[in-house]
Order: structure tokens, then C-alpha cells, then sequence
């Protein structure tokens, strides 16, 4: 069956509700096809908060915010886009509350802000409350709130419909999507004059992660199959307090509300490694920090997790403010959070890399304005480049919601510049490669299954491309995943049915899972500095002069790739050491 309308959006998180809100606001016709129901989307899994401006609790200012921004992406996020959000969040707050985003108040009734790690007052002076936040369910609450307001304008869902091929003209257009009805085993083609990837991102490529299961990169991988590059896909954050072996967030709230850091022998060790906002620095040097202790021996008994301790916070913020968090560590890992230190560890959060993007969410082939045709990109899948080599914690909500708008209004012009014109022609058959997939996999007999193939990638990327890295470790997880590729080629899936076959789902799934692999891994050896989450062990210092600029990257789809790159905008803060 084939499906017409002038907007497809691929993905149903916060990005991609938001972009459908403002194109359907602005008058056209928007279809969003997402692979889970809108509200199973993992913005829902945000916790701790969304940053802003807005002075509630201390005074505050959008450049403060700004230079945090710059700051914490290790001056690699491009400035120009980092002002466009932090002026524009301030507004964003006030817009989502009126939507409907139950904020937490503080007692003069004000939106309620809290501290959040790497963001600080007056260029570095102190840490500021800055996070506007509903208790510790923030993401619940507006993806929920968009999805509503997305309802009553008339959005048109098509809900686990998992989107698998990109469609183009030959002359570099794009006309539509080839998806898969998870319900019926049918395949549709979504004819469209303007295509927004939304998809999200790739924490299931690692063994321990925050991600839900759905995080398995699609979008990128299907944009790069197509000859256009991702961008500064090493950046890999890895959240410094997932719960220990299980991935489960616990969110930078609870160390924003005064939780502490502590090893084994009970010392509150960030005060060492950042004497300035202690617990409260960025993700990746507090991530680095935890494995040092882990290294060094002062892990919680030998093992590899230290202490998140809130016993001293008391039971009414825990049960008011991190609601949430209480709950999983009692369910869980049957902790008391009152009473006893959680046990946790970094675990695979967020890509600061992906499909490269202008201001207005329009994918660029290669350098600025290279701009393809009818494709646009939001939210984690996206490479806007306001978060650089390590994105500060709220700064992904808002990523959402100013460059959601932003694309929504930008599609919504170009449908009306292009009202008169008739959508762009599909290839003749446009669902043949997909059919061919995915009949390849249903009539193979004899191979391994997907689920050993992906636990063995999920193990090499966490042995080899997590918090450190090096040569060795990166040579290796590269020729794993060369291995990797012809084994995802030849696995074999039992339910050969129709219906909700999610297993072959799964053998697409781990395909795509290889080619971004390889993305990070290969970028993780090109970038020979530490920069942000990128840190290398053998190339321990950040190297200005080589590689102050982003990383493109273009895959031929059999193993063989290069490099681009692509100049860092900078206007107002030159690069510096990064202290805290």
C-alpha cells in the first residue's frame, strides 16, 4: 500500500512530535510513522530535567548558558547553533507550559530549578539552578503533553509501522519511506515531499546503557547506506550513574538535589578531580573519574562501582523531588535510598554525533549549505552540533524542543513554497530492496541467531570503545566488527510468520547496528587526541592546532569508509583548558 502526504516524520520522541506540532500548525499535511506507540518513545525516559534561562531560583543569564554549553562540548559545539538554543529555551519553557507540562513549583510558585552538572553562574564562578524540571519524570511529561497537542491538530499516526529504507530520486531528491507494519508483515511506501528522521539513538550498540530497546540507530544507519556521511559519531557520553550492571539511569538530579559521589574508602573523590562543582561536573569527566577510582582500587569492595549517596538528602526530597529514581532502587536492586548509598557505574547514555544538520534541521551532504533535498533530521539522531564532544546534562530536552520547532516551521514554508508542485516521482518498485531484505533473511535455514551476533558486538564496543580508549582497543573492536558484518549477513531468524515477527525486525536491526558501529570505532581511532568523551589513553591531551573541527564520515556499506571534515563555528569563547 502506498501512503501520501506532504511531511513524513520518522520517529514519535520529543523531536519529532515537536516538528510534527509546528508543520501542522503552519498547514500541511503531517504523517508521523514510528515503530513504537508515540508515548513508549525513550524521550519519556528523561529524568533529572530540561535547561533554561529563567532565573526562578538565582540569578541567571542565556549567555551563562551558553558558554556552559560551549564549555562542556570541549569547544567543539558549533557556537552559532549553541546561542540559537540557549536564547531560544527561556521561551521554549514558558510555550511548553502552556501546552500543558506540569512543572514542579517552588515555593513563590515559580517554575522549580535545580543544579545540574557543568552548569554554573557568571562563566565558571559556582554552580546555578538551571534545570526546570516535573519532580524526576521531566521527559514523561512532554512527551505526553506533545503527543496530546499532537492529537488535537490532527497529526496523522502511524503507529509500529518501523521504517527501513530511505527513497530518493535519482537526481538526489527525496520522495519518501519503505516501512514495515509490525502488526501485519505488510510493507507500505510513504510518498512524501518532505522526509524528518527523528529516530533516536544508538545506546543498544553497547553492552550496558541506558537506552531502551529501541535505541538501535536506524536512522543513522539507513542515512548512511544512502552515501551521506554522519558526523563526529566518536563522541559516545557515557552517563556517570547508571545503576551497577543493570544501565538503568539514575538521574544527575539526584546528585543536583546533593547526592554525593563516594568510593571505598567512604571520601567524596570528585572534590579531588574538580574542587569547584565536585559532583556536579560534566558527564564525561565524572564518568572518567569513576573508572579511575575503579582502576586504582576504590571501587565498592574490589568491585567496579562506587557509591551515589543520598542518605543525608532526606526521605521528603527523595519521595517529592526523585520520585522516580527511589522507586528503581528499590524495585530493582532492593536499596532504600533513605537509609543506604546506590551502586552505580557509567553506563552508554547519549550520541553526540549523527546525521549532519543546519539550524533549521535540513541534512547537508558535506560542508555547510550542501543541503539534500526534502530531508530534514531532529533530536538525538541529529549532529547540529550544540553538543560537541560531551553534551551537558538538560541540554537534550532542549535540543528537542528549539530544533523540533524549528524544523516543523521550516518544512511548514517549504511545503507552502512548494504547494503547487507535484510530490517527486518514486523509483519504479520503490519497495523491492526492502522486500528482497527481508525475504533474503525468511528463507535462510542455516546461520546463527541475531541474538548471538549482538551480544558479541554490545561486548566489543563496552571492551573496547567506552569511556578510555586507545590503539589497541580500537584495531581491535574494528577487526570484531568486520567479523561482525558477515556474520549480521548470514543470521537466521525461527518465526517465519507475519504477524509481530519481531525477530526479523531484529536481524534488520543488527545490520544497521554494525555500520554505525563501525562509524564510532573507526572515528574513535581517526581522532588521535582526547577530547570530551573521547578520551584516549595513548593520546591523552586535546590537540587544538589537528582537530578543532568535526569528523564526517561516509561508508561504502561493505567495510570500507573515509573521512571528511568540517570547520567548528566559534564567535565568542575561544578554546581553553577545561577546568572545574
Amino acid at each position: 500500500m502506498t501512503f501520501s502526504h506532504d511531511i513524513v516524520i520518522v520517529g514519535a520522541g520529543g523531536a519529532g512530535l515537536m516538528a510534527a506540532l509546528y508543520a501542522r500548525e503552519g498547514g500541511a499535511d503531517v504523517a508521523v510513522v514510528s515503530k513504537l506507540h508515540p508515548l513508549r518513545s525513550h524521550t519519556g525516559a528523561a529524568q533529572g530535567g530540561i535547561g533554561a534561562a529563567l532565573g526562578n531560583e538565582e540569578e541567571d543569564h542565556w549567555l551563562w548558558h551558553a558558554f556552559d554549553t560551549v564549555k562542556g562540548s570541549d569547544y567543539i559545539g558549533d557556537q552559532d547553533a549553541i546561542e540559537i538554543m540557549c536564547q531560544d529555551a527561556p521561551r521554549t519553557i514558558v510555550e511548553l507550559e502552556h501546552y500543558g507540562v506540569p512543572f514542579s513549583r517552588n515555593k513563590q510558585g515559580k517554575i522549580s530549578q535545580r543544579r545540574f552538572g557543568g552548569h554554573t553562574r557568571n562563566f565558571g564562578e559556582a554552580p546555578v539552578r538551571r534545570a526546570c524540571h516535573a519532580a524526576d519524570r521531566t521527559g514523561h511529561t512532554i512527551l505526553h503533553t506533545l503527543y496530546d497537542q499532537c492529537v488535537k491538530n490532527h497529526v496523522r499516526f502511524y503507529d509500529e509501522f518501523q521504517v527501513l529504507d530511505l527513497l530518493m530520486t535519482p537526481d538526489g531528491e527525496t520522495c519518501g519511506v519503505v516501512a514495515y507494519e509490525i502488526l501485519t508483515g505488510e510493507i507500505h511506501t510513504f510518498h512524501a515531499k518532505i522526509v524528518c528522521f527523528a529516530t533516536g539513538g544508538y545506546g543498544r550498540a553497547f553492552k550496558t546503557t541506558s537506552n531502551a530497546h529501541a535505541g538501535t540507530g536506524d536512522g543513522m544507519a539507513i542515512v548512511l547506506r544512502k552515501g551521506l556521511p554522519l558526523e563526529d559519531m566518536e563522541f559516545v557520553q557515557f552517563h556517570p550513574t547508571g545503576l551497577y550492571r543493570l544501565g538503568i539511569l539514575i538521574t544527575e538530579g539526584a546528585r543536583g538535589e546533593g547526592g554525593i559521589l563516594r568510593n571505598n574508602e567512604g571520601e567524596r573523590f570528585m572534590e579531588r578531580y574538580a574542587p569547584t562543582v565536585k559532583d556536579l561536573a560534566p558527564r564525561d569527566l565524572v564518568s572518567q573519574c569513576i573508572y579511575k577510582e575503579i582502576r586504582e582500587g576504590r571501587g565498592i569492595n574490589g568491585k567496579e562501582y562506587v557509591h551515589l549517596d543520598m542518605t543525608h538528602v532526606g526521605e521528603d526530597v527523595l519521595l517529592h523531588k526523585l520520585p522516580e529514581i527511589t522507586v528503581f532502587s528499590r524495585t530493582y536492586m532492593g536499596i532504600d535510598p533513605v537509609k543506604q548509598p546506590i551502586p552505580v557505574a557509567p553506563t552508554c547514555h547519549y550520541a553526540m554525533g549523527g546525521i549532519p544538520t543546519d539550524h533549521d534541521g535540513r541534512v547537508e551532504r558535506a560542508q555547510r549549505g550542501s543541503t539534500v533535498p526534502g530531508l530534514y533530521a531532529v533530536g538525538e539522531c541529529a549532529c547540529v552540533s550544540v553538543h560537541g564532544a560531551n553534551r551537558l546534562g538538560t541540554n537534550s530536552l532542549v535540543d528537542l524542543v528549539v530544533f523540533g520547532r524549528r524544523a516543523g516551521i521550516r518544512m511548514a514554508q517549504e511545503i507552502q513554497d512548494r504547494r503547487n508542485e507535484p510530490k517527486p516521482l518514486l523509483p519504479d518498485d520503490p519497495q523491492k530492496p526492502t522486500r528482497d531484505l527481508l525475504d533474503a533473511i525468511l528463507s535462510r535455514t542455516e546461520g546463527e541467531p541475531v541474538v548471538a551476533v549482538r551480544t558479541d558486538l554490545q561486548q566489543t564496543m563496552m571492551d573496547n570503545v567506552s569511556v578510555f580508549r586507545n590503539e589497541e582497543t580500537l584495531t581491535q573492536a574494528l577487526a570484531d566488527l568486520k567479523a561482525l558484518r558477515e556474520r549480521a549477513r548470514r543470521v537466521v531468524v525461527r518465526d517465519k510468520g507475519k504477524r509481530f515477527n519481531t525477530e526479523l525486525m531484529d536481524a534488520v536491526e543488527i545490520g544497521f547496528m554494525v555500520d554505525y558501529a563501525e562509524a564510532i570505532a573507526a572515528g574513535a581511532k581517526y581522532r588521535t587526541e582526547s577530547r570530551g568523551a573521547h578520551s584516549r589513553e595513548d593520546y591523552p591531551q586535546r590537540d587544538d592546532e589537528h582537530w578543532l573541527k568535526h569528523t564526517l564520515f561516509y561508508s561504502d556499506g561493505q567495510g570500507g569508509y573515509e573521512f571528511g571534515d568540517k570547520k567548528v563555528i566559534i564567535t565568542r569563547f575561544q578554546p581553553k583548558e577545561r577546568k572545574y
